[in-house]
This record gives structure tokens, sequence and C-alpha cells, in this order.
């Protein structure tokens, strides 16, 4: 899931969302499901044009693929790795995030064989690699506070409901002309939510088509869907607290991020070597494309002893790692985009945004959040 090119749709003359200098004459209420970058761009933008915003989040928190797994060794980026920038409208919305933001001066990135061996040495990027501190969750995060506590920002008309996954979209029971949900929390408690003038998925592709199937909406938008493409990523996470001896800064490789074309690894980063970091060696490897796909549905034990075995393959680390855990992402880098930044039918209020609609960059995500913000209201 790291920052390779893809093909993308975007706009960059207009500048970020700003707070609004008057309230919309008639403000309306949004339903944003997904709390990933995309989903609280959206919805921070809708706030500030002065909406009212719900956000529904299955997991316990903000993030997405910008998720940040803490351990007692220290922080994993196993989502996204990096970003850069491209888009104006991202670079002036991360001037108001230089506190969490910081730039990764990653040495040359590794090109490697199957066997570890150094094909290449990538030339020196020729745009900043940036990383967020503590982790990559961290500028969610700081976006996300107005969602998270409207209360600390002047009582903004704003909630968010973690673990709660929507599972179906229908007309409200007592006001036809807007929306309610049918949602379930993590402990299986069943609840209706209603009053939606507009709901807004920020959610992976195949479960926005599957929710609008479900809830038997949007045959047009379903079905311009099938194209996109996204692939699965196996993430292994390790770490070597013993690693810390005098005399000894690193163990294994000199480099702190490579490519592969290991027949499992494409991807490995050095996370100490990121700044803001804990000094602990960790390293997080993500597998190919096509070795998760073949291997989606293993038992995390049999992938995780693939990956290390593929790891000290890459590395010549082959000391045991006190820690070592993988995490399957389904939906983890688009191979074939939407080719638009999203989707929205106005007649039926239901919009769709993501990174899959630009690439799989994160400012893919960014970019898509906002241009269906801007759209809606």
């Amino acid at each position: 899931m790291n920052n390779k090119k893809a093909p993308r749709k975007r706009t960059t003359t207009a500048a970020p969302a700003p707070a609004a200098s008057t309230a919309p004459a008639v403000p309306l209420h949004f339903a944003v499901v997904g709390a990933g970058l995309a989903g609280v761009a959206c919805a921070r933008t809708l706030l500030q044009a002065g909406h009212r915003v719900t956000v529904f989040e299955k997991s316990r928190g903000f993030g997405g693929r910008m998720s940040t797994r803490r351990t007692e060794f220290g922080g994993f980026d196993h989502g996204a790795q990096y970003f850069t920038v491209r888009d104006s409208r991202f670079a002036r919305a991360l001037l108001t995030a230089q506190a969490v933001v910081r730039p990764w001066s990653v040495s040359t990135v590794r090109v490697l064989d199957e066997f570890g061996h150094v094909l290449a040495s990538a030339p020196p990027p020729t745009e900043p690699h940036f990383v967020a501190v503590p982790g990559m969750s961290g500028l969610v995060h700081h976006w996300a506070q107005p969602l998270a506590h409207p209360e600390q920002h002047g009582n903004l008309p704003a909630r968010t409901l973690t673990e709660t996954r929507v599972h179906h979209i229908e007309r409200d029971a007592l006001h036809p002309e807007q929306w309610q949900l049918r949602v379930e929390d993590a402990s299986g408690g069943q609840q209706v939510l209603g009053g939606f003038d507009r709901v807004l998925l920020a959610i992976p592709h195949l479960q926005a088509h599957d929710l609008l199937l479900a809830s038997g909406l949007a045959p047009q938008m379903r079905k311009a869907l099938t194209a996109v493409q996204v692939a699965p990523c196996w993430t292994l996470m390790v770490a070597y607290p013993n690693a810390m001896q005098p005399g000894m800064s690193t163990l294994g490789p000199q480099w702190n991020a490579a490519r592969s074309t290991h027949h499992r690894i494409s991807w490995l980063a050095r996370e100490n070597s990121k700044p803001g970091r804990e000094r602990i060696e960790r390293w997080t490897v993500q597998a190919s494309p096509a070795w998760s796909y073949k291997h989606l549905e293993d038992d995390a034990e049999r992938v995780k002893a693939k990956l290390l075995k593929g790891f000290a393959e890459i590395t010549g680390i082959r000391v045991t790692a006190p820690h070592a855990v993988v995490h399957r992402w389904r939906f983890a880098q688009t191979q074939v985009p939407l080719g638009q930044s999203h989707l929205f039918d106005p007649a039926l209020g239901i919009g769709l945004c993501g990174d899959w609609c630009l690439g799989h960059r994160v400012e893919d995500a960014f970019v898509s959040g906002l241009d269906l913000a801007l759209a809606v209201i």
C-alpha cells in the first residue's frame, strides 16, 4: 500500500474548503459512512459549510488504512506507509496540520530481486515523502477533532458513532423524503437512525456496492463500480527490541525501505527510521497483491510463517522476532480506479467517495472526499 503512481483525474485550482462565513440557507443532515481519510475530509468540509453531520464507523476509531497499530514495542504503520503531495488543495490543507506532519528523509529506496539482492538503488525521490506523527493515523485524528469532540469546537452539529456498522439504507418511516439507516453495534444490538437528507459512503467500493444492493438502491451507481479493481494485502509487523544494544544501531540491511520482486513480498520499511517514532527496531512488510490474492483466506499463522521466511530471505535477519503479527487488508491497493473523484446521484441524495475513485495514494482519498462534499453542498 505504498504510494506507486496510478492514473487519476484531479482538480488543482480550488482551495481546501474553508470554514463557511455564513450558514447555508437550509442546513442539511448528512450521514457519512466511513471514518478514514476520505470520510473525514468529506464530513469536516460539510461541517465547516454549516451542515449537520453524523459519522458512522464500524471499527473503534478514525483512520481506515491510515491506521497505526500500537504495541508495547512501538507503532506500526501497517496500512499507508507515507504520502506525497501533488494537489494544491491537499497542500493547503496540510498547512493546518503542521504539528503532526514530518518529512521522511528515507534513504534511497532499494529495488531488490527475489533473493534480496539489490537490482538498483532508485534515484532520490523527485517529491518529498511525508509521514504523520506519532503514526500515520495522527493526520486523520488531527482533522477529525471537530467530528470527534464537537463540544470542544463551539458545540458543532456533529456526532460520531464508532463500532457501528450500517447494513441497510431506506426511506425514513416518518419523513419519506429523508433517509434512515439500520445499524448494528459491536455487541450485536440493532438500531434505526433517521432524519438524513443525504447519505455519503466513504468505504471500499465492494462494501459500498453490497450495501446499496442489500438496500435495493442505485443500480446505475452499482454498475459503475464493477470496473473498479482493488487488491488485498497481507501485512507482517515484526519488532526486535534486543537489537537496541551498545554499538548496534540497526539490525540487518543498511537501507530503510525497499521494493522487492520477491514472489511473496513487495515492500519493506524500517518503522524506526521514520521521524517521531520509538527507537526499537521494527519492520513493516507488505505482501504482493498477487500473493495476497492467492492466500487471502489462509490461516493467519500460516501466512505469518511464510512472510517471516520471505523477510529473512530478503534482509538476512534470521533471529526470532519477539513480536510478529499479521494483518489482512481485504481492500488495500487500487489496481483499476473508477477514473473520477466521486459518484453522486442528486435525485437520490446518495454519494460515494474513496481513494479507489482516483488511485490508492493518501492524497487520492483526501481529494475524493473533498470533491464529494463540494458537490453536495
